[in-house]
């Protein structure tokens, strides 16, 4: 059987090849996948970014959908046909984080589509601890936001959003909406903090008060929005030096910020801040095996407006035109691409 599959081999440039398929080995599910998003880490891995660890010969995505294709020996509790996703984390099981339970934040952790092969290809093989079987009737297309949206409720659980607390989200590209989303849904009253015009509009039409720091003073809009208390959660979402700024300056006393975004360089946090008003900072990396049973929760209950979100879907064939169109491409929220051969 061929396999037909996207790989990335450098100088921002796809190539389709068409391999043959290796059955899944013992431990392992076979995928037919349906859908793979592309996600700021896979823009990262084609601009150029990451090729020192992630090379010129690999098949990368991970925010996908699809069906059990074929079953290894050793697996049970699966059957070919089911509609699945991938939770990408493969952990050693024995370094300290995983004996303690944090298996998410494995010290020798390989991320599945950037460490290794990924799913911009028709066929892959995953280990079984990774998949999680879909509630019945759930769109496929949809389904490949669940991997987003995981990072979402892992970020709100971090945080541990409360009923009527202020909440503001740095950064309103598609994990800081999704945030906004889920902290709503936990009873957070949200702000959005956004330069770009586009999303904002789409923020606003999704329901949520925004400021635009290139034109207001974000932390007098939030302390006038707040009775001059601030923030009580906030969300850098941004991976930017203004919103590490705006995180402390906005705060409420004994407020939590929660830093969400992969920063290029290391930022300079105001530590003075934490000190004067004795706030949080909170870690929040990837999700755990129940922010994925969440995500699915919340995906079925219609709190993400999934025909919005998603901007377009192209074909496995047109990747190449996908990543340069969003490159450049301001509006997009989450660009999708479709693999041959599914009836979705």
């Amino acid at each position: 059987m061929i396999n037909k599959a996207a790989v990335y081999r450098g100088d921002k440039t796809f190539t389709l090849e068409e391999k043959t398929v290796a059955p899944p080995g013992p431990g392992e599910l076979q995928i037919k996948v349906a859908y793979c998003g592309i996600c700021g880490t896979d823009l990262h891995i084609y601009l150029g970014h990451m090729d020192k660890r992630v090379g010129f010969e690999r098949t990368i995505g991970h925010e996908m959908s699809g069906t059990v294709a074929a079953i290894g020996d050793g697996v049970t509790g699966y059957r070919a046909g089911q509609p699945i996703v991938v939770r990408p984390l493969d952990h050693c099981g024995t370094c300290p984080a995983c004996t303690a339970g944090h298996q998410h934040i494995c010290h020798n952790l390989k991320f599945i589509g950037i460490d290794s092969e990924g799913a911009f290809q028709e066929f892959w093989n995953v280990p079984a601890h990774t998949v999680h079987v879909l509630p019945e009737g759930l769109d496929l297309a949809h389904a490949a936001l669940i991997e987003p949206l995981a990072v979402a409720c892992h970020d709100v659980q971090r945080a541990q959003v409360a009923l009527g607390e202020d909440v503001l989200v740095i950064g309103g590209g598609p994990i800081g909406l999704l945030v906004a989303l889920v902290a709503r849904q936990a009873g957070g009253k949200v702000v959005i903090s956004e330069i770009s015009e586009n999303r904002l509009a789409y923020a606003q039409k999704l329901g949520f008060r925004t400021i635009n720091p290139g034109k207001d003073d974000p932390v007098a809009r939030i302390n006038e929005m707040t009775g001059d208390k601030g923030a009580d959660v906030v969300f850098e979402v941004s991976g930017s030096q203004p919103g590490v700024d705006l995180m402390t300056a906005a705060a409420a006393t004994r407020g939590r910020i929660v830093m969400v975004a992969i920063h290029a360089s290391k930022p300079v946090v105001d530590m003075f801040q934490f000190f004067w008003r004795e706030l949080e900072l909170f870690g929040a990396r990837v999700y755990r095996p129940e922010d994925y049973d969440d995500a699915m929760k919340f995906l079925a209950e219609g709190v993400v407006d999934c025909a919005s979100f998603i901007t377009d879907i192209q074909p496995l064939e047109d990747i190449q035109a996908a990543f340069e169109a969003l490159t450049g491409n301001p509006s997009a929220i989450k660009s999708m691409i479709k693999i041959d051969g599914n009836p979705q």
